[in-house]
């Protein structure tokens, strides 16, 4: 496992994160298979781990708690989110700051959230989600410096909107953020337009998620995927985006080496980036965490892989299916 620096939060986290969204109530998860997938990550070298409180109301950030427990030795860098308190997903400029994060609220899950971990502090606690238009709030500088100063944090970021990444950059450029997550893969590209630009030149740390694109670069979907009706990708992978998305992983296909499994490379792709410094997979099973942290050990792809794979950048706009 290979180790960078985390922006400025002096945080030296694994290039391959773990992302506990999946153990927080998804279909299919059990809490045993979760350890032992967790306690793996940690004895392969990962120690950088993200949840949120609506991973099943702090489900996840317990699960993640126990797992510090169980490696008191250990330096595990523990990230979770505060869920917005009006319940809107993504957020809107049409709201105000305190709508979705008054102080009393994020004080609130700040608490929830560093004692589910059995921590004095949360390392990174993020807003779940964020509009540009609350960043010259006098309230939001409240909210940060407030969880500082009562040592509730060690650094403070925000998890961007879907297909949003530029809706970030006036908050990051207060000064007030350490960290921020946003989607980046194979197919979206778009971070590094404006927002990974910004990031370098202030010091940000840029967390990627959704490497697989919520499943599609793993190759492993078909025209006869369905997923439970209470399982969040039976939306995102319904009529609208489903076949569409099959024909770009299909033509992805066609690009990569002989031999290479799709997952693989969609990590590998994210790894040549220097400006984003840990890729979080959602890792439920002891296989995929050998699998997935194995991309950390390998070497940099060749020029022309990187140069088809970039052909496939797809850009996008939010839709209700993808909330």
């Amino acid at each position: 496992m290979r180790y960078r620096l985390l922006g400025r939060t002096g945080f030296e986290v694994s290039e391959i994160g773990h992302g506990l969204w999946g153990m927080g109530g998804w279909s299919g998860s059990d809490d045993d298979e979760s350890s032992a997938a967790l306690d793996l990550s940690v004895e392969l070298g990962c120690n950088f781990f993200d949840s949120a409180w609506s991973y099943g109301n702090g489900h996840s950030d317990a699960l993640l708690g126990r797992l510090i427990a169980r490696h008191p030795h250990t330096r595990i860098y523990a990230a979770s989110k505060i869920p917005p308190k009006n319940g809107k997903w993504p957020a809107s400029a049409a709201d105000s700051f305190e709508d979705a994060f008054p102080l009393d609220h994020c004080l609130l899950y700040a608490e929830l959230i560093r004692e589910a971990l059995g921590t004095e502090a949360v390392d990174l606690l993020q807003f779940h989600v964020w509009s540009d238009a609350w960043a010259a709030s006098g309230a939001f500088a409240e909210v940060v410096n407030e969880l500082r100063s009562r040592g509730l944090i060690a650094a403070f970021g925000l998890s961007l909107n879907r297909w949003e990444p530029a809706n970030g950059i006036k908050a990051i450029e207060t000064g007030l953020v350490d960290t921020v997550q946003v989607i980046y893969n194979i197919f979206d590209q778009s971070p590094e337009d404006e927002l990974l630009p910004a990031c370098a030149e202030l010091g940000v740390g840029v967390i990627a998620r959704v490497p697989f694109d919520e499943g599609s670069l793993t190759g492993t979907l078909t025209a006869d995927t369905v997923f439970p009706a209470e399982d969040w990708r039976s939306g995102y992978f319904g009529p609208e985006n489903l076949p569409p998305t099959l024909d770009r992983v299909a033509a992805l296909r066609d690009d990569l080496p002989d031999g290479a499994s799709m997952a693989d490379i969609a990590l590998r792709f994210i790894l040549e980036e220097p400006r984003i410094q840990t890729s979080i997979c959602g890792m439920r099973r002891e296989h995929h965490v050998r699998e997935n942290i194995a991309a950390s050990e390998k070497p940099p792809l060749a020029a022309e892989v990187m140069t088809a794979l970039r052909s496939h950048r797809w850009d996008r706009r939010a839709a209700e299916w993808s909330d």
